[in-house]
């Protein structure tokens, strides 16, 4: 891969789905390798970088961190000429403490990028503003950006400024956290000179979204692959505007949140009832302060196992059922399950009268 071009994505939420979305709007023109799966930490980074064939002209590179000095690592390792922050969130409080130190932590990809490289960064996020550089060009997307979304058109196109150019792109994606990152990803691809157009056909990484269309007009969201607070209000919201009958959650811990861990998943029950879920399946020790905080029927169990018997029984036809938590959680084990029953052909049986905690 000499002489190719590397691109760097790290984000409290979304790296990998910008990633994707990155990769899908560069492989129309260019020849390009992305990190495969989630190989994005300090063994994954220099595999994903060995893997590439020789003559890749862009490599998209996701880089992961739970501490400080992880992402200034794995910059050293990449070089990248572009650097992508998709946000900054309360993911790995429990390690960092604040969100100050989460930003100081990602920031440490614009520390290690070479003078004259590029930065996307999200509009006015005032956490890392103290980290940009007068020598690495900054570029901004989201709202009164230099990348923003000025329409949406009915038949799934919108239409993209940068600085005052067009770009139309017809994505294979609606949800609007992804739009987000497809907006951070056209960033990066002006960055590299690159101007994408036309229609956008994404594959995104596995359990991130994927919708399962199940007996009795079913829809099953499976996104179990990890959880903060960002990424599960992300969700929530997405399950919102896309549901057409009952909306069902099913919601496992969100890990590595210390002390604040409680609030933070009060937060989420809160957020669930005024997006309109009617009904809550807490999955975890953890996630039962959400139900604490959901004001509709709720259901609470200790572990993904729980909760697989217990789903089908609570399902109604045209229900749309949201699965998402940490990946220590395990709900792809709920997904799994309902996979099995669908072919098996087994049909959605009466609730218990007795059994998990419910009110």
């Amino acid at each position: 891969a000499r002489g190719a071009r590397v691109v760097a994505v790290t984000g409290s939420t979304g790296k990998t789905s910008t990633k994707d979305i990155l990769a899908a709007l560069l492989g129309a023109s260019l020849r390009v390798a992305a990190s495969p799966a989630n190989h994005n930490t300090e063994i994954g980074l220099p595999l994903a970088l060995l893997a590439a064939p020789g003559d890749v002209e862009v490599l998209v590179l996701e880089m992961a961190m739970r501490g400080s000095g992880q992402i200034a690592q794995l910059t050293a390792i990449a070089e990248p000429d572009v650097g992508v922050i998709v946000n900054v969130g309360p993911a790995h409080l429990e390690l960092l403490g604040s969100l100050e130190a989460i930003a100081a932590a990602k920031a440490e990809l614009i520390a290690g990028l070479a003078p004259g490289a590029s930065v996307v960064v999200p509009a006015g996020e005032p956490l890392l503003a103290g980290h940009l550089r007068a020598d690495v060009e900054v570029l901004t997307f989201g709202e009164q950006a230099d990348v923003s979304l000025t329409e949406r058109g009915p038949d799934g196109s919108v239409r993209i400024s940068d600085r005052g150019q067009e770009i139309l792109l017809r994505p294979s994606f609606q949800q609007a956290h992804n739009l987000l990152n497809l907006l951070a990803a056209v960033a990066a691809a002006r960055a590299l000179g690159h101007t994408p157009e036309g229609r956008l056909e994404v594959s995104f990484s596995s359990m991130r979204g994927q919708r399962l269309d199940l007996a009795g007009g079913v829809v099953l969201i499976e996104d179990c692959y990890n959880a903060n607070p960002m990424s599960m209000r992300a969700a929530i919201e997405d399950l919102a505007a896309t549901a057409a009958g009952r909306m069902v959650a099913v919601l496992g811990d969100m890990l590595e949140l210390g002390a604040q861990s409680p609030r933070l998943h009060r937060e989420i029950g809160e957020h669930a009832r005024a997006g309109g879920v009617s009904l809550l399946l807490a999955v975890g020790p953890q996630a039962v302060e959400m139900s604490a905080a959901f004001a509709g029927e709720v259901h609470s169990v200790p572990d993904a196992r729980a909760a697989a018997e217990l789903l089908p029984r609570l399902l109604r036809d045209g229900d749309t059922v949201l699965v998402k938590g940490s990946r220590g959680v395990g709900l792809e084990q709920v997904v799994a399950s309902m996979r099995a029953r669908e072919a098996d052909g087994a049909a959605p049986v009466p609730a218990p009268s007795a059994g998990a905690e419910r009110r």
